[in-house]
C-alpha cells in the first residue's frame, strides 16, 4: 500500500483521521509553508492519494511523479482551478473538492468585506491608529447606507451566493443576480430577482459581488469593459478567485473615481497583490481568509480525508469533481 501525502498540517483533524487511512500518512511540515515545487515532486513519489490546497498546482507532472498507483487527488477547497483536470482524466485519477461545507462562512466573510469597504471601516480604523487628533464631523467617512435600498448583484448565484443573498435580505437590500439558481423558487424566496444579462446587472447594482468559479471562459470575467459599465459610485466585491478581475483595470477605474471602491479577500496573482490597490484607501484587502472559520476549516479537512478513504477502500468519493 502506498503512502497518502499531505501538503500542509491541518492541525487535530489529521490524528483524527491518521488511524482510518489504508496507507502511511505523510505530512509536508516545513515551517507550515507549503511544498516547493521539487519538493512536491519528490513527495507524491508513490503516493495513492495527495490531498492538496488550493496553493499546490496539480498537474501532469506532479501526477505523472506520484505513478500510475496514484488514485486520488483530494482537494481542500471547493474550488479546483491548481488541478489539471484534464490531465488527472487521462491517469484516471479522481479528483475530489469541499464544497457545502463552507458556503456560510464564505458568506459571513463576504458581507463583511462589503459593510468594510462601503462604510470605510478599514480607513477609518487607518486613521485611528495614526493618532491624529479629530473631532466628530456629520461630512466624516460618509459611505454607502446598505439598507436604505442599496441593490446587490451576486455574479453568479451557487450556493455561497444564496448564503450571501440570504443575509442580504437580512439587510434589506435588495438583490438581483445571474446564474440558472436566479430563477429558482428557493431564489424568489429570499427576494433575488434574476439579471436578463451580466451587463443589466453592472449597470445596475450598487455593489457586484463575484461568486464564480475560475475557468478559461471566466479569466478576467471583470476587466475594463465591465468596470466601465459598473453604475458610477458603486463597489466591487470578490471572495472567489483572483483572476476572475483584471486588477490593473481595477485600479484604473478607482483611481479615476467612477467606482467607489473595492474589497478584495483574493488576488490575481496571489499571494502577490497589486502595488496600485495597495495605496488606496478606497480598497480593503485581505489575505485570502473567506474559508478561516475554525470550524470550517475542520470541516474542510475532514471531507477531504472522507473523500480520499473512500476511494482507497474502492468507494465512490462523497464529493467528485465533474
Amino acid at each position: 500500500m502506498g503512502h497518502v501525502y499531505l501538503t500542509r498540517p491541518l492541525g487535530d483533524v489529521v490524528e483524527q483521521f491518521r488511524q482510518q487511512l489504508p496507507g502511511e500518512l505523510r505530512v509536508h511540515r516545513t515551517s507550515g509553508l507549503p511544498p516547493t515545487r521539487q519538493e512536491l515532486l519528490e513527495s507524491v513519489q508513490g503516493a495513492e492519494a495527495i490531498i492538496s490546497l488550493v496553493t499546490d498546482r496539480i498537474d501532469a507532472e506532479v501526477l505523472d511523479a506520484a505513478g500510475d498507483q496514484l488514485k486520488v487527488v483530494a482537494n481542500v477547497a471547493v474550488g479546483y482551478d491548481n488541478i489539471d483536470l484534464d490531465a488527472a482524466a487521462e491517469r484516471n485519477v479522481i479528483v475530489t473538492n469541499t464544497p457545502g461545507v463552507l458556503d456560510e462562512a464564505v458568506a459571513d466573510l463576504t458581507l463583511a468585506l462589503l459593510l468594510a469597504t462601503t462604510r470605510r471601516v478599514a480607513e477609518g480604523d487607518r486613521f485611528i491608529r495614526t493618532g491624529t487628533e479629530w473631532i466628530w464631523s456629520p461630512e466624516s467617512y460618509v459611505g454607502l447606507d446598505v439598507s436604505a435600498g442599496a441593490t446587490l448583484g451576486i455574479l453568479g448565484l451557487g450556493r455561497i451566493g444564496m448564503a450571501v443573498a440570504k443575509r442580504a435580505q437580512a439587510f434589506g437590500m435588495t438583490i438581483i443576480a445571474t446564474g440558472r439558481r436566479a430563477h429558482h423558487d428557493d431564489a424568489r424566496s429570499l427576494g433575488v430577482s434574476p439579471a436578463s444579462s451580466i451587463d443589466e446587472l453592472l449597470e445596475t447594482a450598487d455593489i457586484v459581488s463575484l461568486h464564480c468559479p475560475l475557468t478559461e471562459d471566466t479569466k478576467h470575467l471583470i476587466g475594463a469593459e465591465q468596470l466601465a459599465a459598473m453604475k458610477p459610485g458603486s463597489y466591487l466585491i470578490n471572495t472567489a478567485r483572483g483572476p476572475l478581475v483584471d486588477e490593473e483595470a481595477l485600479a484604473d477605474v478607482i483611481d479615476s473615481g467612477h467606482l467607489g471602491g473595492a474589497g478584495l479577500d483574493v488576488h490575481e496573482f496571489e499571494p502577490a497583490t497589486n502595488p496600485r490597490l495597495r495605496t488606496m484607501e478606497q480598497v480593503v484587502m485581505l489575505p485570502h481568509i473567506g474559508s478561516a472559520g475554525d470550524v470550517t476549516r475542520d470541516e474542510m479537512a475532514s471531507l477531504a480525508f472522507r473523500n480520499a478513504i473512500a476511494v482507497l477502500n474502492g468507494e465512490q468519493p462523497i464529493t467528485p469533481v465533474g
